[in-house]
């Protein structure tokens, strides 16, 4: 019996949940048939059976962790003889399945204040004390503030663990919340020279385009353990999406070198694979600068986070009509707001403002 382990899907990824099976037990299957399809941080990707032979076990239920290099499937079989490099063994055949839960993170109690015995009151009411509003004097966490997070805790029920992409999202969060340098810099583009129907997305791509010719420091990695950067020629734009899911951020590739149609169409695809959880994981890395279009749910301003290695990130917030000045007369007119979050430690102050004048001067323009 050989047993086939959770190989690694790139990117660095020590783990994926399990999706769907596409075989079962006592199944005998061919080389490169679908086995499982896992669902990653980037994407859902479909595991292939890397030799033929017959199933004897699955290892894990749908909505089970699958760690790196842990079994996945028990193969024997003539197949599954031969060498391919996956490691051989016998595995006891149990019928529970054991799999390891997502660790949490250790509760964060430094600075809290809080008696011997709240916190003893805490762990056994299983209240985390920093989600814990105190009423006591000088901040101080009483009993009835422990018992009254534990009442609202129990009335939402259990604790939703976070997976794929929103589990990929908090992650990030993290690091960009760590390391980042954030600073966000806020304009407006008068629109109302563009024609009925213009594509804004499209639209806002040209202008990036544009900026990060001018100013190419945005279209760049950071490294933060050599507290260095390489400013990168070709623009790979990573265009924020919203899905039931969570926030997902496919990469429209060389967006500079591109005719119109050719990006429209190609934006037009990613959008698609993008809601529908298709985009090839190669789709879903490698950004060098980001674009997020939140106008079209709600919001004015904001402050996008920049996720590392990538220094910069655009949003765009909700088209509005205002009164503003025309030959010195008022007049309204449609506007887009702006916002410009940057990394300060890679870039300045002057090219985060340059690169910003000039997604306006671009965005101006009638066509």
């Amino acid at each position: 019996m050989k047993i086939f382990k959770l190989p690694d899907l790139g990117e660095g990824l020590q783990e994926a949940e399990i999706v769907k099976w596409h075989v079962a037990a006592g199944d005998t299957v061919a080389v490169d048939q679908p086995l499982v399809s896992v669902e990653t941080a980037k994407a859902i990707v479909d595991i292939p059976a890397p030799y033929a032979g017959k199933i004897v076990k699955l290892y894990g239920n749908p909505g089970d962790i699958a760690h790196l290099n842990a079994p996945l499937v028990a193969f024997e079989g003539e197949g599954a003889s031969a060498d391919t490099g996956t490691v051989v063994g016998v595995v006891e055949a149990g019928q529970n399945v054991v799999t390891a839960a997502p660790a949490a993170p250790a509760p964060t109690t430094a600075g809290i204040k809080a008696t011997p015995a709240v916190r003893a009151l805490a762990r056994k009411l299983n209240v985390d004390l920093s989600m814990v509003t105190p009423t006591g004097a000088d901040g101080l966490i009483t009993a009835n503030d422990v018992q009254r997070a534990a009442r609202v805790l129990a009335e939402a029920g259990p604790i939703e663990l976070l997976r794929g992409i929103r589990r990929a999202m908090a992650r990030n969060m993290t690091l960009a919340n760590a390391e980042v340098a954030s600073a966000t810099i806020m304009d407006d583009a008068d629109i109302d020279a563009w024609p009925t129907h213009t594509p804004v997305i499209l639209r806002l791509i040209r202008a990036m385009v544009a900026a990060c010719k001018a100013e190419p420091a945005l279209n760049a990695w950071y490294d933060h353990e050599k507290a260095g950067r390489w400013v990168l020629k070709k623009v790979d734009l990573g265009i924020a999406v919203d899905t039931p899911d969570g926030l997902l951020v496919p990469v429209l590739r060389n967006v500079g070198e591109r005719d119109a149609e050719d990006l429209k169409q190609g934006l037009h695809r990613l959008l698609r694979d993008a809601r529908a959880r298709k985009v090839p994981p190669e789709d879903l890395r490698g950004n060098t600068i980001t674009l997020s279009n939140y106008g079209t749910i709600a919001g004015r301003y904001a402050s996008p986070v920049v996720v590392p290695p990538t220094v910069a990130i655009l949003g765009a917030g909700k088209i509005r009509q205002e009164v503003v000045a025309a030959e010195g007369k008022p007049v309204v007119h449609r506007v887009l707001p702006l916002s410009l979050t940057f990394d300060h430690r890679a870039v300045a102050g002057g090219e985060a403002g340059r690169f910003l004048n000039v997604v306006i001067e671009d965005l101006q323009r009638a066509t």
